[in-house]
């Protein structure tokens, strides 16, 4: 048998929500038997109990309990020595009742298991269905029905089918959210003589509202961007939807003017989201003729631009966040990226993921794992970067891995 106790029976007591009115059930029943490994296999085999506890204490006793399969009444089997107080209790009736939906079926079951029945199930005077058993020791107990158990058995059964379908249907449409988003990434890279790059956003939850893409601006000029909006889950991820459509429709119109671009994302995403949401954005737009980097960095985490020679340079905010505020402009950040030269986009989920002392992997991490790798390709060093932090955060991830890594090519 085993030593520990089974936690199944304490799943099925029902909790009321109110703490000002404290918790109280019955614990447990005495039984009193002469074996309890004879006693335990009449109550497991024959009738279907659950063993919850089985603990050999000190001096010798034995602490021994049963459930039944449903409901949070629970059996203490105690077996005294003869002389012992609760001896000639044994085969006595108990005063016990169990209850079920169904006593004929019960009956029929539990006596082709070799149950003692006084009798068969019959209806007595105060209703309902009524029959009664012995144990091993004889101890007596009753086994009663009424209509009124079975009825609300039934819906209960019925409420939890409906939990049960509702919440397979939502995860199958959130399981169909997870596609779309998936989708809403980058599907293909466009090529670039100069620059080397790869991104890359590993969600927390199923939908998250990380977000970064490759725009295609034409003229041999790539746009690199990553965000990450305000909140959590499926509502993070709509806005996250809606900040895409919004940046991606309007590059074609502003495709020259990153200012105006952006400007026109704001206002879009102040109009169409609520007035807390918000999100962060480091655009960047790369020209392959002449290595010429233009960027806005809305509020976001500084892109980090390590140079070939080791030194670091910080690409900090030029502007506030988007969908705040109706009035809302931006300035132009302008950089070279020089041979050997490795950007770095990314959200706070990289540099803030916590090891079990707490301590973040942080900035200073994340710069290391890039000059260790400098020589990589840019998928290398991105995939590497993202395992070395779920390794010093093993712990289930809490927010969204989302980055970008962008390296110029040497001549």
């Amino acid at each position: 048998m085993s030593d520990s106790p089974s936690s199944s029976w304490w799943d099925r007591s029902t909790l009321r929500l109110d703490r000002q009115a404290p918790y109280l059930r019955i614990f447990f029943s005495t039984v009193f038997v002469r074996d309890h490994d004879r006693s335990l296999q009449f109550y497991l085999d024959q009738l279907g109990f659950s063993l919850v506890t089985d603990n050999h204490l000190e001096g010798g006793s034995r602490w021994v309990a049963v459930a039944p399969p449903d409901g949070s009444a629970v059996l203490a089997l105690v077996a005294p020595k003869p002389g012992e107080e609760g001896y000639d209790m044994i085969g006595r009736a108990r005063d016990i009742a169990f209850i079920t939906e169904d006593v004929n079926v019960t009956y029929e079951e539990w006596r082709k298991r070799g149950v003692r029945f006084h009798h068969s199930p019959h209806t007595p005077i105060w209703g309902g269905t009524f029959t009664s058993f012995e144990d091993v020791d004889g101890n007596s107990f009753a086994l009663v029905g009424f209509d009124e158990v079975s009825r609300e058995i039934e819906a209960q059964r019925r409420a939890a089918s409906e939990k049960l379908e509702s919440e397979r249907r939502a995860a199958q449409e959130m399981e169909i959210a997870k596609q779309v988003q998936a989708r809403l990434f980058p599907q293909t890279l466009p090529p670039l003589r100069t620059l080397d790059y790869a991104g890359l956003c590993i969600q927390a939850r199923q939908v998250g509202g990380d977000y970064y893409d490759f725009l295609n601006l034409g003229q041999e000029r790539l746009g690199l961007v990553i965000g990450d909006i305000s909140g959590k889950g499926i509502a993070a991820a709509l806005m996250m939807a809606n900040l895409q459509a919004n940046l991606r429709s309007q590059c074609a119109i502003a495709i020259d003017q990153p200012r105006r671009l952006l400007r026109s994302v704001n206002q879009l995403f102040y109009e169409n989201t609520t007035d807390s949401a918000y999100a962060t954005l480091f655009f960047a737009e790369y020209d392959d003729r002449e290595n010429r980097l233009r960027y806005v960095n809305c509020g976001h985490l500084s892109a980090l631009l390590l140079r070939s020679d080791d030194s670091l340079e910080r690409l900090a905010s030029t502007c506030t966040v988007l969908g705040l505020f109706d009035k809302w402009d931006c300035s132009i950040g302008e950089s070279r990226l020089l041979p050997g030269d490795t950007l770095a986009l990314y959200t706070d989920g990289v540099t803030e993921s916590f090891n079990d002392a707490g301590e973040e992997f942080g900035e200073e991490r994340l710069v290391e794992a890039l000059r260790r790798r400098r020589e990589s390709s840019s998928q290398d060093s991105l995939m590497a970067i993202v395992d070395e932090v779920r390794q010093f955060s093993p712990r289930e991830q809490g927010d969204d891995i989302t980055l970008i890594v962008a390296k110029r090519k040497r001549d």
